[in-house]
Order: structure tokens, then sequence, then C-alpha cells
């Protein structure tokens, strides 16, 4: 079967860091797919093709100049054409939106499916693209949340038939026996590392975690807290941290291609999110074997279960982010303890080759309701 991952690309992180790790998995289970992100020269986030092309898969970046492009729909199509694709596979409202209309064109015959990894956000414009979305997903053969609230907020518009909940997935091997090349690279190979990896946006919880860092800083003052990303509140995150006298122990990392060997680098990492549906980088943090502290959202607390796989604290809570942070660094065997745990649920329930497994057959039924024959013709939902 040959499947068109597309993607508005906007960074290496949460649902293109699934894309890639699903990708690679459907080809192993012999699944041939090509990624597709948007390309927009003016501010040309190109991370996911790297990934991809770092994985040895093809890729396709398709020009979209501004938020809507008409132009765009014909080149997925010729996209779909040159590669003989069976099944379109959308990851965000810009894809599905985009998606959706490309399928509904003469001669589009192949299966459409959408995962939800979350909602656009809440202000008045993404609350507009958030109900186009809603809109343009009805006409989708599945539609797949990505976590138990985008499931339940998805299913009074989405009849059970055609919705399914299949959680995020991670390459176990990738995040294995990496070498922790941070601490060298930041001059700090004595100091503990504490982790933060994802977008710097408001609802990440980037500040609160600088505030509990102030905490721990006071009893442990040769931590280090590394920042792996990079958004719009990156630079009011590095002022808070001058504001409260820590930036000495604060650090800004960027965008990384090296992901397995940052994560190595840690001693623990901190997920103080207010949003979230199966974080990616909790999976791949807890793949690498380092113990987490995380905020209760999402489906965060199906991963993470005190004292058995980490430490979950309310959103929100300083306090609790701080006493986390302070008992993982104090307490080096109930932080092993906690990580092997960690390690080992992930492997259970969360690798991408049963992700992956999950999705071929979503894939086989769609595209057989578009008269589109491939592989297994039996679908139960």
């Amino acid at each position: 079967m040959t499947v068109l991952q597309l993607i508005s690309s906007s960074g290496y992180y949460g649902a293109e860091s699934m894309l890639v790790a699903l990708s690679a998995a459907l080809r192993r289970q012999g699944c041939q797919c090509i990624v597709g992100a948007f390309f927009d020269g003016r501010s040309p986030h190109m991370e996911v093709i790297a990934a991809a092309e770092r994985e040895g898969l093809p890729v396709e970046a398709i020009p979209c100049a501004g938020r809507w492009e008409w132009k765009t729909v014909q080149r997925i199509r010729n996209v779909a054409m040159r590669h003989g694709i069976q099944l379109l596979h959308t990851h965000g409202y810009k894809a599905d939106v985009y998606g959706y209309l490309a399928a509904a064109g003469k001669g589009s015959e192949f299966g459409l499916v959408a995962t939800c990894h979350n909602w656009p956000g809440r202000k008045l414009g993404m609350r507009f693209y958030a109900a186009l979305d809603r809109l343009c997903l009805r006409g989708f053969d599945h539609v797949v949340a990505a976590s138990k609230p985008v499931q339940e907020r998805l299913s009074a518009r989405i009849e059970a038939a055609r919705l399914s909940l299949i959680g995020n997935g991670v390459s176990l091997e990738r995040f294995r026996n990496a070498a922790p090349v941070l601490k060298r690279a930041l001059g700090c190979e004595d100091a503990p590392l504490v982790g933060f990896v994802g977008r710097h946006v408001a609802g990440k919880g980037g500040d609160l975690l600088l505030a509990a860092a102030r905490r721990v800083l006071a009893d442990a003052p040769t931590a280090r807290f590394v920042f792996v990303g990079d958004g719009e509140a990156r630079e009011e995150w590095r002022a808070l941290a001058r504001r409260l006298c820590i930036e000495k122990n604060v650090h800004f990392a960027g965008i990384r291609d090296d992901m397995p060997e940052v994560y190595a680098s840690f001693d623990l990492m901190v997920l103080p999110s207010f949003e979230e549906a199966t974080p990616m980088c909790l999976l791949e943090g807890m793949a690498s074997g380092i113990p987490v502290v995380a905020t209760r959202v999402g489906s965060v607390a199906d991963v993470v279960m005190p004292e058995k796989t980490g430490i979950l604290v309310e959103p929100g809570d300083v306090d609790g982010l701080a006493a986390g942070i302070a008992r993982l660094l104090s307490r080096p065997e109930e932080a092993r303890r906690l990580a092997r745990g960690g390690c080992e649920h992930v492997r259970r329930h969360y690798s991408a080759e049963s992700m992956a497994e999950r999705y071929l057959h979503l894939y086989e039924c769609a595209a057989g309701r578009r008269g589109v024959l491939v592989g297994r013709a039996a679908c139960v939902h």
C-alpha cells in the first residue's frame, strides 16, 4: 500500500515526530510512505522533512505560500498521481482542509484518514480554523484521535464507526544506547541536567518550570535546566529567567536534530503543560530510560503512573513541579526505579510497531470504501 503522510511543517515535535515514527514503522510492515510537508519560503520550517530523510523515507516539500493557497490543492493531487497514492493521511487542521479538498477532485481515488493530535488554539482566529477542520473531517473515511479528551470532543460530530483512538508510539531502538552529548556541549559534565522538550508557547508551561527551577536551585545550585525547541514564547522565557536571577543555570538549546542523544543527556525530564494529547516527547524520554515529572493533562495519566513510571502533578502546580524535580535529583535510586518502570511501560504499550499495525488496518478499510483495492479485505471496527 502507498500512503502520503501530509502535515504542515512547523518544527520537529509532537505530530511531526509521531508522523516520522509511524512512517518508518509502516515501511517495516511493507507499506510505502511518502512524507509530505507544506513549505512556505517566508518561514521554512523543514525539520520534519529532514527527520524523514534521515530515516530514508521519500519526501515531498509542497509549496504553500501563506495560510491558504488554492494551487496547493492541485499540488497535492499531482503528488498523489505521481506516486500512485492509495491513502492520504493528514495531520493537523491545515493538512485536513487541503487533503479534503484534494480528495474531492475528479480522479482523486484514494482513501482519506486524519489524525487529530489536538485542537487549534483558543484565539478567535484559531477557533475559526478548528470549526472549519471539524466540518471537513465529516468527509473523511476515518478519523483518529491521539488522546481520550480529543476523542470525546470528536464523538459529538463524528459517528463511532468512523472514529478511533490510537495513542502515539515511538521507535524504541532509536532511543536506546545513545551518547549523552549535551552536557559536554554545554560545559556542565558534572551538573544534573533537567530537560524540557517542546514548542515554546504559553500552553507548554515553560514559565512555570522556570518558577519551579528557582526553588529547586536553592537546594541544588549546580543543576542546569535545558529548554529544547523554539517558539513565540522563547524570548519571554529567557527574560523571565533573567528576572528570576537564574539565567546562568538555564540554557535554550533551540531545535535539535539529535534527539536520542539529547534525551540521553538528561538526568530527568519535565512536562509542565496545561494541554496535551499523548506527548511524543514524554514517550521518547521514557523510552530513553530517564525519569519524568509531568502534569495530569490529556492522556498523560495513562503514561505516567505515580510511583510506578514517574511523578504526576496537577497543571499549574509550581510547588508540585519543584518538589518532584527536587525529589528525583536527591534520590537517584528512586529516579532509576521510576525510569526503568517508565521505559518498560512504553515498550509494552507505546511502540511504533503496534501503532503502525492499527493504522495499517484502518488504511486498508478506508481505501476499500473508495474502491481502491489493497491488502486485506475484512474490516471490523
